[in-house]
Protein backbone atom coordinates (compact mmCIF):
# COMPACT_ATOMS: atom_id res chain seq x y z
CA UNK A 1 0.00 0.00 0.00
CA UNK A 2 1.34 3.41 -1.02
CA UNK A 3 -0.45 5.89 1.24
CA UNK A 4 0.33 8.99 -0.83
CA UNK A 5 -0.68 7.41 -4.17
CA UNK A 6 -3.87 8.42 -5.97
CA UNK A 7 -5.15 6.24 -8.80
CA UNK A 8 -7.36 7.31 -11.67
CA UNK A 9 -9.11 4.51 -13.58
CA UNK A 10 -10.09 5.43 -17.14
CA UNK A 11 -13.58 3.99 -17.66
CA UNK A 12 -15.51 6.57 -19.64
CA UNK A 13 -15.45 5.04 -23.13
CA UNK A 14 -18.27 3.30 -24.94
CA UNK A 15 -16.28 0.49 -26.53
CA UNK A 16 -17.99 0.40 -29.92
CA UNK A 17 -16.04 -2.67 -31.03
CA UNK A 18 -17.77 -4.71 -28.33
CA UNK A 19 -20.94 -4.51 -30.47
CA UNK A 20 -23.00 -4.09 -27.33
CA UNK A 21 -25.45 -1.61 -25.84
CA UNK A 22 -23.63 -1.98 -22.51
CA UNK A 23 -20.56 0.11 -21.65
CA UNK A 24 -17.37 -1.85 -22.28
CA UNK A 25 -16.10 -1.75 -18.69
CA UNK A 26 -19.34 -3.33 -17.42
CA UNK A 27 -18.74 -6.55 -19.36
CA UNK A 28 -17.60 -9.40 -17.15
CA UNK A 29 -14.56 -11.67 -17.16
CA UNK A 30 -13.50 -14.02 -14.41
CA UNK A 31 -16.65 -13.29 -12.43
CA UNK A 32 -16.27 -9.50 -12.20
CA UNK A 33 -16.82 -6.55 -14.51
CA UNK A 34 -13.73 -5.12 -16.16
CA UNK A 35 -13.90 -1.98 -14.04
CA UNK A 36 -14.26 -4.06 -10.86
CA UNK A 37 -10.99 -5.80 -11.72
CA UNK A 38 -9.32 -2.41 -12.16
CA UNK A 39 -10.71 -1.16 -8.84
CA UNK A 40 -9.63 -4.32 -7.02
CA UNK A 41 -6.09 -4.00 -8.37
CA UNK A 42 -5.97 -0.28 -7.51
CA UNK A 43 -7.02 -0.94 -3.92
CA UNK A 44 -3.90 -3.08 -3.44
CA UNK A 45 -1.83 0.03 -4.14
CA UNK A 46 -3.73 3.10 -2.91
CA UNK A 47 -6.12 3.83 -0.01
CA UNK A 48 -9.80 3.60 -0.94
CA UNK A 49 -10.32 7.35 -0.51
CA UNK A 50 -7.61 8.00 -3.14
CA UNK A 51 -9.02 5.76 -5.90
CA UNK A 52 -11.18 7.43 -8.57
CA UNK A 53 -13.06 6.13 -11.60
CA UNK A 54 -13.60 8.35 -14.63
CA UNK A 55 -17.12 7.70 -15.91
CA UNK A 56 -18.70 8.85 -19.15
CA UNK A 57 -20.71 6.47 -21.31
CA UNK A 58 -23.48 5.04 -19.08
CA UNK A 59 -22.02 7.12 -16.27
CA UNK A 60 -24.73 6.20 -13.76
CA UNK A 61 -24.23 2.44 -14.16
CA UNK A 62 -20.42 2.60 -14.08
CA UNK A 63 -20.54 5.04 -11.17
CA UNK A 64 -22.78 2.63 -9.25
CA UNK A 65 -20.09 -0.05 -9.53
CA UNK A 66 -17.50 2.41 -8.23
CA UNK A 67 -19.74 3.43 -5.34
CA UNK A 68 -20.41 -0.21 -4.42
CA UNK A 69 -16.65 -0.71 -4.14
CA UNK A 70 -16.37 2.36 -1.91
CA UNK A 71 -14.40 4.50 -4.38
CA UNK A 72 -15.34 7.84 -5.89
CA UNK A 73 -16.03 8.77 -9.49
CA UNK A 74 -16.08 11.88 -11.63
CA UNK A 75 -17.58 12.39 -15.07
CA UNK A 76 -16.01 13.06 -18.45
CA UNK A 77 -19.07 14.40 -20.25
CA UNK A 78 -17.30 14.58 -23.62
CA UNK A 79 -14.77 11.92 -24.51
CA UNK A 80 -11.90 14.15 -25.62
CA UNK A 81 -8.99 11.82 -24.90
CA UNK A 82 -7.11 10.27 -22.00
CA UNK A 83 -5.49 13.52 -20.92
CA UNK A 84 -8.86 15.24 -20.85
CA UNK A 85 -10.29 12.38 -18.79
CA UNK A 86 -7.78 12.99 -15.99
CA UNK A 87 -8.21 16.77 -16.21
CA UNK A 88 -11.94 16.32 -15.55
CA UNK A 89 -11.01 15.36 -11.99
CA UNK A 90 -8.60 18.22 -11.40
CA UNK A 91 -10.72 19.83 -8.68
CA UNK A 92 -10.57 16.63 -6.62
CA UNK A 93 -7.11 15.40 -7.55
CA UNK A 94 -4.83 18.40 -7.84
CA UNK A 95 -4.63 19.02 -4.10
CA UNK A 96 -3.79 15.45 -3.10
CA UNK A 97 -0.06 15.60 -3.83
CA UNK A 98 2.15 12.52 -3.75
CA UNK A 99 1.91 10.12 -6.68
CA UNK A 100 -0.69 10.04 -9.43
CA UNK A 101 -1.24 6.71 -11.22
CA UNK A 102 -3.40 6.48 -14.31
CA UNK A 103 -4.61 3.02 -15.34
CA UNK A 104 -6.99 1.58 -17.90
CA UNK A 105 -10.38 0.29 -16.83
CA UNK A 106 -10.52 -2.32 -19.61
CA UNK A 107 -7.37 -4.30 -18.69
CA UNK A 108 -8.57 -6.91 -16.19
CA UNK A 109 -5.45 -9.05 -16.21
CA UNK A 110 -3.02 -6.50 -14.78
CA UNK A 111 -1.66 -7.76 -11.48
CA UNK A 112 -1.18 -5.56 -8.41
CA UNK A 113 2.47 -6.61 -8.42
CA UNK A 114 2.94 -4.88 -11.77
CA UNK A 115 1.56 -1.57 -10.52
CA UNK A 116 3.67 -1.89 -7.37
CA UNK A 117 6.77 -2.49 -9.51
CA UNK A 118 5.90 0.66 -11.50
CA UNK A 119 5.69 2.68 -8.28
CA UNK A 120 8.96 1.16 -7.03
CA UNK A 121 10.76 2.09 -10.26
CA UNK A 122 9.41 5.64 -10.09
CA UNK A 123 10.61 6.02 -6.50
CA UNK A 124 14.02 4.41 -7.04
CA UNK A 125 14.95 6.46 -10.09
CA UNK A 126 13.75 9.84 -8.90
CA UNK A 127 11.96 10.34 -12.22
CA UNK A 128 8.93 12.60 -12.48
CA UNK A 129 7.08 9.94 -14.46
CA UNK A 130 7.25 6.22 -15.10
CA UNK A 131 5.20 4.17 -17.51
CA UNK A 132 4.65 0.49 -18.25
CA UNK A 133 5.94 -0.88 -21.53
CA UNK A 134 6.28 -4.32 -23.07
CA UNK A 135 7.79 -5.98 -26.13
CA UNK A 136 5.44 -7.25 -28.85
CA UNK A 137 6.28 -9.59 -31.69
CA UNK A 138 4.07 -7.42 -33.88
CA UNK A 139 3.96 -3.85 -32.49
CA UNK A 140 2.10 -2.45 -35.50
CA UNK A 141 -0.24 0.35 -34.51
CA UNK A 142 1.29 0.96 -31.08
CA UNK A 143 3.35 3.90 -29.85
CA UNK A 144 7.06 2.95 -29.68
CA UNK A 145 9.24 3.65 -26.66
CA UNK A 146 12.45 5.44 -27.64
CA UNK A 147 15.05 5.19 -24.87
CA UNK A 148 18.32 6.98 -24.29
CA UNK A 149 21.67 5.40 -23.43
CA UNK A 150 20.86 5.45 -19.71
CA UNK A 151 17.56 3.69 -20.30
CA UNK A 152 15.37 6.72 -19.71
CA UNK A 153 12.45 7.34 -22.06
CA UNK A 154 13.21 10.03 -24.66
CA UNK A 155 9.90 9.86 -26.51
CA UNK A 156 6.79 7.88 -27.33
CA UNK A 157 6.44 7.88 -31.11
CA UNK A 158 3.09 6.91 -32.60
CA UNK A 159 3.25 4.27 -35.31
CA UNK A 160 2.08 6.59 -38.09
CA UNK A 161 4.75 9.17 -37.23
CA UNK A 162 7.59 6.68 -36.68
CA UNK A 163 10.59 6.25 -38.95
CA UNK A 164 11.49 2.82 -40.29
CA UNK A 165 14.11 2.48 -37.55
CA UNK A 166 11.59 3.42 -34.86
CA UNK A 167 9.00 1.02 -36.26
CA UNK A 168 11.56 -1.76 -35.80
CA UNK A 169 11.48 -1.13 -32.02
CA UNK A 170 9.40 -3.90 -30.36
CA UNK A 171 8.87 -1.99 -27.10
CA UNK A 172 5.46 -0.30 -26.93
CA UNK A 173 3.58 1.93 -24.50
CA UNK A 174 0.99 -0.05 -22.51
CA UNK A 175 -0.90 3.00 -21.22
CA UNK A 176 -0.19 2.75 -17.47
CA UNK A 177 1.49 5.76 -15.85
CA UNK A 178 2.89 6.94 -12.53
CA UNK A 179 3.47 10.70 -12.25
CA UNK A 180 4.76 13.07 -9.65
CA UNK A 181 1.40 14.71 -8.92
CA UNK A 182 2.80 18.21 -8.48
CA UNK A 183 4.69 18.06 -11.79
CA UNK A 184 1.69 16.57 -13.56
CA UNK A 185 -0.76 19.28 -12.55
CA UNK A 186 1.83 21.99 -13.21
CA UNK A 187 2.26 20.89 -16.83
CA UNK A 188 -0.94 19.04 -17.82
CA UNK A 189 -2.56 22.07 -19.45
CA UNK A 190 0.32 22.17 -21.92
CA UNK A 191 -1.26 19.20 -23.72
CA UNK A 192 -2.54 20.34 -27.10
CA UNK A 193 -5.16 18.96 -29.46
CA UNK A 194 -3.15 19.44 -32.67
CA UNK A 195 -3.69 15.84 -33.79
CA UNK A 196 -6.11 14.24 -36.28
CA UNK A 197 -8.61 13.33 -33.54
CA UNK A 198 -8.47 16.73 -31.87
CA UNK A 199 -8.06 15.08 -28.47
CA UNK A 200 -5.89 15.54 -25.38
CA UNK A 201 -3.49 12.57 -25.27
CA UNK A 202 -1.92 11.58 -21.95
CA UNK A 203 1.11 10.28 -23.88
CA UNK A 204 2.01 13.91 -24.62
CA UNK A 205 2.89 14.35 -20.94
CA UNK A 206 6.06 12.34 -21.54
CA UNK A 207 7.39 14.85 -24.07
CA UNK A 208 6.18 17.79 -21.97
CA UNK A 209 7.96 16.59 -18.82
CA UNK A 210 11.17 15.80 -20.72
CA UNK A 211 11.08 19.26 -22.30
CA UNK A 212 10.76 20.72 -18.80
CA UNK A 213 13.97 18.93 -17.83
CA UNK A 214 12.48 15.98 -15.96
CA UNK A 215 13.38 12.28 -16.19
CA UNK A 216 10.87 9.75 -17.50
CA UNK A 217 11.49 6.03 -17.16
CA UNK A 218 9.66 2.83 -18.14
CA UNK A 219 9.01 -0.55 -16.55
CA UNK A 220 9.17 -3.26 -19.20
CA UNK A 221 6.64 -5.96 -18.29
CA UNK A 222 7.72 -9.46 -19.28
CA UNK A 223 4.15 -10.71 -19.78
CA UNK A 224 2.58 -8.63 -22.52
CA UNK A 225 -0.67 -10.61 -22.19
CA UNK A 226 -1.17 -9.15 -18.73
CA UNK A 227 -1.54 -5.69 -20.31
CA UNK A 228 -4.08 -6.70 -22.94
CA UNK A 229 -7.03 -4.36 -23.19
CA UNK A 230 -10.46 -5.72 -24.06
CA UNK A 231 -11.94 -4.41 -27.28
CA UNK A 232 -14.28 -7.18 -28.48
CA UNK A 233 -16.08 -10.30 -27.28
CA UNK A 234 -13.28 -12.59 -28.50
CA UNK A 235 -10.74 -10.80 -26.30
CA UNK A 236 -13.27 -10.80 -23.46
CA UNK A 237 -13.59 -14.58 -23.66
CA UNK A 238 -9.82 -14.99 -23.70
CA UNK A 239 -9.46 -12.75 -20.64
CA UNK A 240 -12.13 -14.79 -18.86
CA UNK A 241 -10.21 -18.00 -19.59
CA UNK A 242 -6.92 -16.58 -18.34
CA UNK A 243 -8.41 -15.12 -15.17
CA UNK A 244 -10.13 -18.40 -14.32
CA UNK A 245 -6.93 -20.34 -14.95
CA UNK A 246 -5.15 -17.99 -12.56
CA UNK A 247 -7.83 -18.44 -9.90
CA UNK A 248 -7.74 -22.23 -10.16
CA UNK A 249 -3.95 -22.25 -9.99
CA UNK A 250 -3.92 -19.99 -6.93
CA UNK A 251 -6.44 -22.23 -5.16
CA UNK A 252 -4.53 -25.39 -5.97
CA UNK A 253 -1.32 -23.84 -4.64
CA UNK A 254 -3.25 -23.10 -1.42
CA UNK A 255 -4.24 -26.76 -1.00
CA UNK A 256 -7.51 -27.14 -2.92
CA UNK A 257 -7.82 -30.19 -5.18
CA UNK A 258 -9.42 -29.34 -8.54
CA UNK A 259 -10.03 -32.25 -10.89
CA UNK A 260 -9.86 -31.22 -14.54
CA UNK A 261 -9.35 -27.52 -13.70
CA UNK A 262 -9.81 -26.55 -17.34
CA UNK A 263 -13.52 -27.47 -16.99
CA UNK A 264 -14.15 -25.58 -13.73
CA UNK A 265 -15.31 -21.93 -13.47
CA UNK A 266 -14.46 -20.18 -10.20
CA UNK A 267 -15.04 -16.44 -9.76
CA UNK A 268 -12.31 -14.14 -8.52
CA UNK A 269 -13.89 -13.41 -5.11
CA UNK A 270 -14.44 -17.06 -4.13
CA UNK A 271 -12.65 -18.40 -1.04
CA UNK A 272 -12.09 -22.18 -0.64
CA UNK A 273 -10.40 -23.98 2.27
CA UNK A 274 -7.63 -26.52 1.94
CA UNK A 275 -8.31 -30.20 1.24
CA UNK A 276 -11.60 -29.39 -0.43
CA UNK A 277 -12.10 -31.34 -3.66
CA UNK A 278 -13.75 -29.76 -6.70
CA UNK A 279 -14.92 -32.22 -9.35
CA UNK A 280 -15.12 -31.41 -13.10
CA UNK A 281 -17.60 -28.90 -14.58
CA UNK A 282 -18.33 -27.18 -11.27
CA UNK A 283 -19.23 -23.45 -11.25
CA UNK A 284 -18.59 -21.42 -8.10
CA UNK A 285 -19.76 -17.82 -8.34
CA UNK A 286 -20.00 -14.53 -6.51
CA UNK A 287 -18.76 -14.14 -2.95
CA UNK A 288 -18.99 -17.84 -2.12
CA UNK A 289 -16.95 -19.13 0.83
CA UNK A 290 -16.32 -22.88 1.07
CA UNK A 291 -14.69 -24.41 4.14
CA UNK A 292 -12.02 -27.07 4.52
CA UNK A 293 -12.37 -30.72 3.58
CA UNK A 294 -15.51 -30.29 1.48
CA UNK A 295 -16.38 -32.26 -1.65
CA UNK A 296 -18.18 -30.50 -4.50
CA UNK A 297 -19.63 -32.95 -7.03
CA UNK A 298 -19.51 -32.63 -10.80
CA UNK A 299 -21.67 -30.02 -12.54
CA UNK A 300 -22.82 -28.41 -9.31
CA UNK A 301 -23.38 -24.64 -9.25
CA UNK A 302 -22.77 -22.62 -6.08
CA UNK A 303 -23.51 -18.89 -6.13
CA UNK A 304 -22.89 -16.38 -3.33
CA UNK A 305 -23.24 -18.96 -0.56
CA UNK A 306 -21.40 -20.16 2.55
CA UNK A 307 -20.45 -23.80 2.82
CA UNK A 308 -19.15 -25.11 6.15
CA UNK A 309 -16.26 -27.49 6.72
CA UNK A 310 -16.58 -31.08 5.48
CA UNK A 311 -19.83 -30.49 3.64
CA UNK A 312 -20.66 -32.86 0.79
CA UNK A 313 -22.32 -31.42 -2.31
CA UNK A 314 -23.23 -34.27 -4.62
CA UNK A 315 -23.34 -33.87 -8.42
CA UNK A 316 -25.75 -31.57 -10.28
CA UNK A 317 -26.82 -29.59 -7.21
CA UNK A 318 -27.58 -25.86 -7.33
CA UNK A 319 -27.02 -23.66 -4.28
CA UNK A 320 -27.56 -19.90 -4.31
CA UNK A 321 -27.52 -17.19 -1.62
CA UNK A 322 -27.73 -19.80 1.13
CA UNK A 323 -25.76 -21.12 4.07
CA UNK A 324 -24.77 -24.72 4.74
CA UNK A 325 -23.15 -25.56 8.07
CA UNK A 326 -20.47 -28.18 8.70
CA UNK A 327 -21.03 -31.80 7.66
CA UNK A 328 -24.14 -31.06 5.63
CA UNK A 329 -24.96 -33.39 2.70
CA UNK A 330 -26.81 -32.05 -0.34
CA UNK A 331 -27.87 -33.74 -3.58
CA UNK A 332 -27.49 -35.10 -6.10
CA UNK A 333 -29.92 -32.92 -8.11
CA UNK A 334 -30.90 -30.72 -5.16
CA UNK A 335 -31.73 -27.02 -5.24
CA UNK A 336 -31.06 -24.74 -2.26
CA UNK A 337 -31.93 -21.05 -2.71
CA UNK A 338 -32.97 -17.63 -1.40
CA UNK A 339 -31.58 -17.59 2.10
CA UNK A 340 -31.99 -21.24 3.00
CA UNK A 341 -29.92 -22.35 6.00
CA UNK A 342 -29.04 -26.01 6.50
CA UNK A 343 -27.75 -26.66 9.99
CA UNK A 344 -24.99 -29.06 10.94
CA UNK A 345 -25.31 -32.72 9.86
CA UNK A 346 -28.55 -32.18 7.98
CA UNK A 347 -29.15 -34.12 4.75
CA UNK A 348 -31.05 -33.02 1.66
CA UNK A 349 -31.26 -35.59 -1.11
CA UNK A 350 -32.14 -35.90 -4.77
CA UNK A 351 -34.80 -33.63 -6.29
CA UNK A 352 -35.39 -31.74 -3.06
CA UNK A 353 -35.77 -27.96 -3.15
CA UNK A 354 -35.41 -25.62 -0.17
CA UNK A 355 -36.32 -21.94 -0.44
CA UNK A 356 -36.00 -19.45 2.41
CA UNK A 357 -36.02 -22.34 4.85
CA UNK A 358 -34.27 -23.09 8.15
CA UNK A 359 -33.46 -26.80 8.17
CA UNK A 360 -32.44 -28.02 11.61
CA UNK A 361 -29.39 -29.97 12.71
CA UNK A 362 -29.59 -33.65 11.83
CA UNK A 363 -32.83 -33.29 9.87
CA UNK A 364 -33.36 -35.19 6.63
CA UNK A 365 -35.35 -34.80 3.44
CA UNK A 366 -33.95 -37.36 1.07
CA UNK A 367 -36.29 -37.47 -1.94
CA UNK A 368 -38.65 -35.40 -4.08
CA UNK A 369 -39.76 -32.57 -1.78
CA UNK A 370 -40.39 -28.83 -1.85
CA UNK A 371 -39.83 -27.01 1.43
CA UNK A 372 -40.42 -23.29 0.99
CA UNK A 373 -40.71 -20.54 3.61
CA UNK A 374 -40.31 -23.04 6.42
CA UNK A 375 -38.69 -23.35 9.82
CA UNK A 376 -37.85 -26.97 10.47
CA UNK A 377 -36.38 -28.15 13.77
CA UNK A 378 -33.65 -30.63 14.54
CA UNK A 379 -33.79 -34.34 13.67
CA UNK A 380 -36.95 -34.04 11.61
CA UNK A 381 -37.66 -36.61 8.92
CA UNK A 382 -39.47 -35.31 5.83
CA UNK A 383 -40.78 -38.08 3.60
CA UNK A 384 -40.64 -38.27 -0.19
CA UNK A 385 -43.16 -36.18 -2.07
CA UNK A 386 -43.79 -33.72 0.76
CA UNK A 387 -44.53 -30.10 -0.14
CA UNK A 388 -45.19 -26.96 1.85
CA UNK A 389 -48.00 -24.97 0.24
CA UNK A 390 -46.63 -21.55 1.06
CA UNK A 391 -48.46 -19.31 -1.46
CA UNK A 392 -52.19 -18.53 -1.42
CA UNK A 393 -52.14 -16.51 -4.63
CA UNK A 394 -51.44 -13.22 -2.90
CA UNK A 395 -49.14 -13.79 0.08
CA UNK A 396 -46.45 -16.22 1.20
CA UNK A 397 -47.05 -18.05 4.48
CA UNK A 398 -44.69 -19.95 6.75
CA UNK A 399 -44.67 -23.57 7.88
CA UNK A 400 -43.11 -24.42 11.25
CA UNK A 401 -42.14 -27.97 12.14
CA UNK A 402 -40.81 -28.77 15.62
CA UNK A 403 -37.92 -30.95 16.74
CA UNK A 404 -38.06 -34.71 16.18
CA UNK A 405 -41.23 -34.47 14.10
CA UNK A 406 -41.95 -37.06 11.41
CA UNK A 407 -43.63 -36.09 8.14
CA UNK A 408 -44.82 -39.09 6.15
CA UNK A 409 -44.37 -39.40 2.40
CA UNK A 410 -46.60 -37.47 0.00
CA UNK A 411 -47.80 -35.04 2.66
CA UNK A 412 -49.20 -31.63 1.71
CA UNK A 413 -48.65 -29.01 4.41
CA UNK A 414 -50.87 -25.96 3.83
CA UNK A 415 -49.38 -22.83 5.42
CA UNK A 416 -49.68 -20.99 7.70
CA UNK A 417 -49.13 -24.09 9.75
CA UNK A 418 -47.35 -25.25 12.92
CA UNK A 419 -46.46 -28.87 13.55
CA UNK A 420 -45.16 -29.16 17.11
CA UNK A 421 -42.30 -31.23 18.56
CA UNK A 422 -42.53 -35.03 18.30
CA UNK A 423 -45.66 -34.85 16.11
CA UNK A 424 -46.29 -37.41 13.36
CA UNK A 425 -47.96 -36.75 10.01
CA UNK A 426 -49.38 -39.84 8.38
CA UNK A 427 -48.31 -40.52 4.78
CA UNK A 428 -50.58 -39.09 2.12
CA UNK A 429 -52.10 -36.45 4.41
CA UNK A 430 -53.18 -32.93 3.57
CA UNK A 431 -52.65 -30.93 6.75
CA UNK A 432 -54.47 -27.60 7.10
CA UNK A 433 -54.63 -27.18 10.92
CA UNK A 434 -51.90 -26.96 13.54
CA UNK A 435 -50.73 -30.27 15.02
CA UNK A 436 -50.02 -30.38 18.79
CA UNK A 437 -46.94 -31.92 20.40
CA UNK A 438 -46.73 -35.73 20.48
CA UNK A 439 -49.80 -36.06 18.22
CA UNK A 440 -50.57 -38.09 15.10
CA UNK A 441 -52.34 -36.20 12.32
CA UNK A 442 -54.14 -37.88 9.42
CA UNK A 443 -55.66 -35.82 6.67
CA UNK A 444 -56.85 -38.31 4.09
CA UNK A 445 -60.09 -40.03 3.06
CA UNK A 446 -60.79 -43.56 4.23
CA UNK A 447 -59.95 -46.14 1.55
CA UNK A 448 -62.93 -47.65 -0.29
CA UNK A 449 -62.65 -51.03 -2.07
CA UNK A 450 -65.36 -52.12 -4.55
CA UNK A 451 -64.92 -55.83 -5.24
CA UNK A 452 -65.86 -57.17 -8.68
CA UNK A 453 -65.81 -53.69 -10.23
CA UNK A 454 -63.32 -54.40 -13.05
CA UNK A 455 -65.36 -56.98 -15.06
CA UNK A 456 -68.45 -54.73 -14.87
CA UNK A 457 -66.43 -51.87 -16.34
Amino acid sequence: MVNDAAIVILAAGQGTRMKSKMAKVLHRAGGKSLVEHAISTALHIAPVERVFVVVGHQAEAVGAVANAAGVRSFEQRQQLGTGHAVMCGESELAGLGGLLLVVNGDCPMVRPETLQALVDLYQQTGAKAALVSTDLADPTGYGRIVRGENGDVLAIVEHKAATDAQRAIPEINAGFYCFDAEAFWKHVHEIRTDNPAGEYYLTDMVEILIRAGHRVTALKAADSGELQGINNKVELAEADRILRERKARDLMLEGVTILRPETVNIDAQVVIGQDTVIEPFVQIKGHTVIGEGCHIGSSSIIDSSQIGDHAQIHPFSVISTSKLDAHVHVGPFARIRMGAHLHENSHVGNFVELKNTEFGAGSKSMHLAYLGDSTIGSKVNVGAGTITCNYDGKKKHRTRIGNHAFVGSNSTLVAPLTIADEAYIAAGSTITYNVPENSLALGRSRQVVKEGWTPKR
